[in-house]
């Protein structure tokens, strides 16, 4: 499990380098063409940066309230919810983490999932439906795997990630208007250095989305075999986890208020799709089937 952490932080940080190799890519192509030249394009860097940077601080310290609100969950109360929040206290204080902010999604589909900027500032959110269909066992396995998303830090790299996409996105779709308009002028156009700066610059437009998007499902899936491994260690009892997403896999609903962009915060994929084709490479969950079997492994 120890190599597993080493080896997902260091390929997060790979990761999080391409998609900032991306975002300055982008940015460079996006301001020869719209600004007219090369020393455009350079001066275009910074400002992408400062704006996906700006996105990110923003992000860091509300974007747990706009997932929570988006999400419908309400907080429970003290006093309600004992067994929940037995289950909770117990296993942070086992991590040695803060007991973080206990929230309830009324919808039959079980599902959880963890969001905030760090322990101290941390929420879990359970659905009704994983309250009503878990045992004491599974629902500590499910905790547990919500909880080491907390102590590991995941939310935050989770967050910086989907920032960085939202930027990529935004950057190409300028970058595509901007040439559609004819952002450069028709002179420069005419020799070849022009054309083929054209010709890139609708490659990265097009193929920069798919490719960050990728990154962040690649992110989203180490990181949860990284919890389930964590979560396993923590509760010591992996069967616990397997069975509770058994369960998970064989319900049906579909939790109506998650979406595309809250998909990967969940212990698993909420919304039930699975593409056909290109391997799972846009699951936004490594297959349960998968993630048992390593659980069973270390029993």
């Amino acid at each position: 499990m120890y190599d597993a952490q080493a080896q997902n932080r260091w390929r997060t940080v790979l990761l999080i380098a391409v998609f900032t190799l991306i975002v300055v890519a982008v940015a460079f192509v996006f301001g020869d063409i719209f600004g007219g030249g090369t020393s455009a394009g350079v001066a275009f860097i910074p400002l992408a940066v400062a704006v996906s940077a700006g996105s990110s601080l923003l992000s860091y310290f509300a974007g747990d309230k706009l997932v929570l609100a988006q999400s419908r969950a309400r907080e429970v109360p003290e006093g309600e919810e004992k067994v929940l929040r037995d289950v909770v206290e117990t296993l942070a204080l086992g991590l040695g983490i803060p007991t973080p902010k206990l929230y309830v999604i009324e919808d039959p589909a079980p599902n959880a999932f963890a969001t905030g900027r760090d322990p101290k500032h941390a929420s879990v959110v359970v659905t009704r439906g994983l309250l009503d269909t878990m045992d004491r066992s599974e629902l500590e396995g499910v905790i547990a795997h919500e909880l080491s998303h907390v102590g590991n830090r995941d939310i935050r790299v989770m967050l910086l990630v989907t920032v960085l996409v939202g930027t990529v996105a935004l950057l190409s779709d300028w970058l595509l208007r901007s040439m559609w308009w004819g952002g450069r002028s028709r002179d420069r156009d005419r020799n070849s250095g022009g054309g083929i700066l054209l010709l890139v610059g609708l490659v990265l437009a097009i193929l920069t989305p798919v490719i960050a998007t990728l990154i962040q499902l690649a992110v989203s899936r180490q990181r949860e075999y990284l919890a389930d491994a964590s979560g396993a260690f923590l509760t010591r009892y992996p069967e616990g986890l397997a069975n509770a997403l058994r369960k998970i896999a064989a319900d049906q609903h579909v939790l109506t208020v998650a979406n595309k962009a809250t998909a990967s915060l969940y212990i698993a994929n909420p919304l039930k799709d699975h593409p056909f084709q290109f391997d799972h490479l846009f699951d936004t969950h490594p297959p349960i089937e998968e993630r048992i079997k390593r659980l069973e492994a270390m029993a």
